[in-house]
């Protein structure tokens, strides 16, 4: 087996022990799993246009979020990894969530363009030429025969995108309940700290009576 085809078959088999790893090193809070939430969230969009265009390999979709970047399922990935990392709180869990999509999807991304490229040929090479591979351009490019796509709910079920909103939700739920387990036992070992007896000095014997003589 070809390192590429390694790296496509095992990225998501791979993405399990890495994601309780992760878990285990996140210190998530309130405020992280917010602003995670919120990154996380345009990259669910951006993910979700995508797969609304897309009809895998039995044409070369080049509508939607494909006139801007040749990979916005990916790029939209690349978002909702950022916004699982800042959600985690952890330096060394966002370096092992970002580091995992930068050498995985990098390598995906070059396998899969090999592919259409012996479905579609000089059609591919065309849109290649137009469109970046990851970074999407600031306008959509104008291709010969493009016509505007709209975004279809039965295709984007189809592509059974959903699962990614639902593994993003999870992993939410799952740094919420680490935030929340933890303030407790915080808590508890605070209150257990504090309902300690107190350490008494024993009280000093009164000093001695000095009588004079009569």
């Amino acid at each position: 087996m070809s390192a590429p085809a390694f790296f496509a078959r095992w990225r998501v088999r791979l993405g399990y022990p890495l994601a309780i790893v992760v878990l285990i090193l996140a210190r998530p809070t309130p405020q992280s799993i917010f602003y995670g939430a919120l990154v996380g969230a345009v990259g669910l969009l951006v993910r979700a246009l995508a797969a609304g265009h897309l009809h895998k390999q039995s044409v070369l979709t080049v509508t939607g979020p494909y006139a801007y970047t040749r990979n916005p399922l990916y790029f939209g990935s690349a978002i909702l990894t950022l916004g699982a990392a800042i959600a985690t709180h952890s330096w060394i869990s966002a370096i092992l969530l970002l580091g995992y999509f930068a050498l995985f999807y990098s390598i995906v991304m070059r396998r899969e363009e090999r592919e259409l490229r012996f479905h579609h040929g000089a059609s591919f090479d065309e849109y290649a030429r137009a469109v970046p591979l990851f970074f999407p351009r600031l306008a959509p490019a104008n291709l010969p025969g493009r016509r505007e796509g709209t975004l279809f709910f039965a295709q984007y079920k189809k592509n059974r995108e959903y699962r990614a909103a639902i593994g993003f939700l999870l992993l939410l739920l799952a740094l919420l309940a680490i935030w929340r387990f933890r303030s407790t036992s915080r808590f508890v070992s605070n209150e257990s700290i504090g309902a300690s007896p107190a350490r008494y000095s024993p009280r000093p014997s009164p000093a001695p009576t000095r009588f004079s003589g009569s």
